[in-house]
């Protein structure tokens, strides 16, 4: 097999995957007969082919998948009109801060957030497949230690944590960076960045249930 049909049998098997489908499955696909990073050569050279195109070869955290490009999305928006999910500020804060001082306890959000977090919340997160408990941390009560899952980074569109905007980073503050290509995920990771920036206490509501009920905000960071 040469170097155009072993891309052709990976271009194919990523257009028709649902998932992101990671390195160890393309191996598969040829019998172990190309090596891991004859893999990756490929599927740089594939990203390179398909540049100037609408649809994008990336890598996310469990693999790699084909993406419409953000410029693409009102365009698609317009074949599927449904509404994001949205999420509480203090839902959004609480995922901040897990995504950025990882792993923390409850008990280290609710210092950092200076209010309780009600459970509902830290539920919500796991049922979204974005949070997970990876340990216990060694204190009284042995709380459990949370942490982001690789589907939080396959819905920001990032391969790994180190893609996470820098807190110090003036853009951080800022940028909105449409990430995905579909309407459930998150649009803007520099607002998520802006949320994570603050170690002090936030200034919220003294009672955990004003914070817990502020207004909701739409994932591009526009207060409903």
């Amino acid at each position: 097999m040469n170097t155009a049909q072993a891309k052709s049998v990976l271009e194919t098997a990523l257009l028709c995957s649902q998932q992101p489908m990671p390195v160890r499955d393309m191996r598969t696909l040829f019998d172990d007969q190309l090596g891991a990073d004859t893999i990756k050569v490929l599927l740089q050279q594939l990203q390179q082919e398909w540049a100037q195109r609408g649809v994008e070869l990336v890598g996310v955290g469990t693999g790699w998948r084909f993406q419409s490009r953000p410029e693409m999305r009102q365009f698609l928006d317009r074949l599927n009109p449904e509404k994001p999910p949205r999420y509480s500020r203090a839902t959004l804060e609480t995922l901040a801060i897990i995504a950025y001082r990882q792993p923390v306890t409850r008990g280290d959000m609710e210092d950092i957030r200076g209010v309780t977090i009600n459970s509902l919340i830290i539920k919500q997160l796991e049922d979204r497949g974005w949070i997970e408990v990876i340990g216990h941390r060694e204190a009284a009560g042995r709380p459990a230690l949370f942490a982001t899952t690789k589907h939080f980074l396959d819905d920001l569109g990032l391969a790994s944590l180190d893609q996470l905007p820098l807190l110090d980073s003036p853009a951080s503050q800022a940028s909105v960076m449409d990430a995905l290509n579909f309407p459930e995920s998150l649009q803007s990771i520099g607002a998520l960045a802006a949320l994570g920036a603050d170690v002090q206490p936030l200034a919220l509501p003294a009672e955990a249930g004003a914070a817990d009920e502020a207004p909701l905000f739409s994932l591009d960071g526009s207060q409903s």
